[in-house]
């Protein structure tokens, strides 16, 4: 088998003032917070992109600010998915595609299509919306996610259309909605967000260990053990890049939690 995907970790944006003395030393400019971040994390989900949208040089200024081979996942606009009608959404989709995003080159990562946890699954309508998504924008490479909340997801028939266009499902480690272990796309893209900011890194040492270990399966190509796919005949082995995102509530400790998984892959 070829060699291992590589493991990413990271945060849910970067302007936060409680990280401001914690995960920033005093003093930093917050001209520098994401360079900092990005100095010490390999990937950061850019969540601001889900209710406003940014010029194309405020998202060239934030490629220029990261080390090569950081990723930014990016958020896609809540006007594109929380809609009654998801296959009506194409004009709403070019206005977030065409924003900028290209402006970031190499260090764009996945895209993420969240949906409202009252939204269910309808084959024909989801499948409108998964033949929306393009390819590539201005040339560059797209790569998408989905993350379901409803827990009518959990069906044999959503991972299948998932895999027929080629599209991640996010795997969401959350106390209300569904985790949906399965291998779809070309990444697995983790959502962790069940930590506690009572615990220095959000997660205990063991759960860290835990998830690591479920991260290092799906990058060799496999899949965790202890997970039950929700399909009967999971994906062919491959390697693939794998993302893993701290974005638990109060989040103060997602920092942490982030840096203490960049040390155990």
């Amino acid at each position: 088998m070829a060699t291992a995907g590589k493991i990413r970790a990271g945060i849910g944006g970067w302007t936060f003032e409680p990280w401001r003395g914690v995960f920033y030393p005093p003093g930093l400019r917050q001209a520098d917070e994401l360079a900092y971040a990005a100095s010490r994390l390999t990937a950061i989900e850019i969540n601001g992109t889900y209710y406003s949208t940014f010029k194309p040089d405020s998202w060239a200024k934030w490629g220029a600010a990261t080390p090569e081979g950081f990723k930014f996942a990016v958020k896609a606009s809540r006007f594109c998915t929380n809609r009654k009608v998801l296959g009506d959404g194409a004009e709403s989709l070019g206005k977030f595609l065409g924003q900028g995003l290209s402006e970031l080159g190499d260090r764009l990562g996945p895209v993420l299509w969240q949906f409202m946890a009252t939204k269910k699954f309808d084959p024909e309508d989801f499948e409108a919306f998964l033949k929306l998504l393009p390819k590539t924008q201005d040339g560059v490479p797209l790569t998408h996610v989905v993350e379901p909340r409803h827990p009518s997801f959990m069906t044999p028939a959503f991972i299948a259309l998932a895999r027929k266009y080629g599209v991640a499902i996010c795997l969401a480690d959350h106390f209300d909605y569904p985790m949906i272990p399965d291998v779809t796309g070309p990444v697995v893209y983790a959502r962790l967000q069940t930590g506690s900011d009572d615990i220095e890194t959000a997660y205990s040492s063991a759960d860290l260990d835990l998830w690591a270990g479920r991260l290092k399966a799906y990058a060799a190509g496999g899949l965790p053990a202890d997970l039950t796919m929700v399909e009967a005949t999971p994906a062919p082995p491959a390697p693939r890049d794998v993302f893993a995102f701290f974005i638990h509530e109060g989040k103060v400790r997602a920092p942490a939690a982030a840096m203490a998984m960049i040390d155990r892959v």
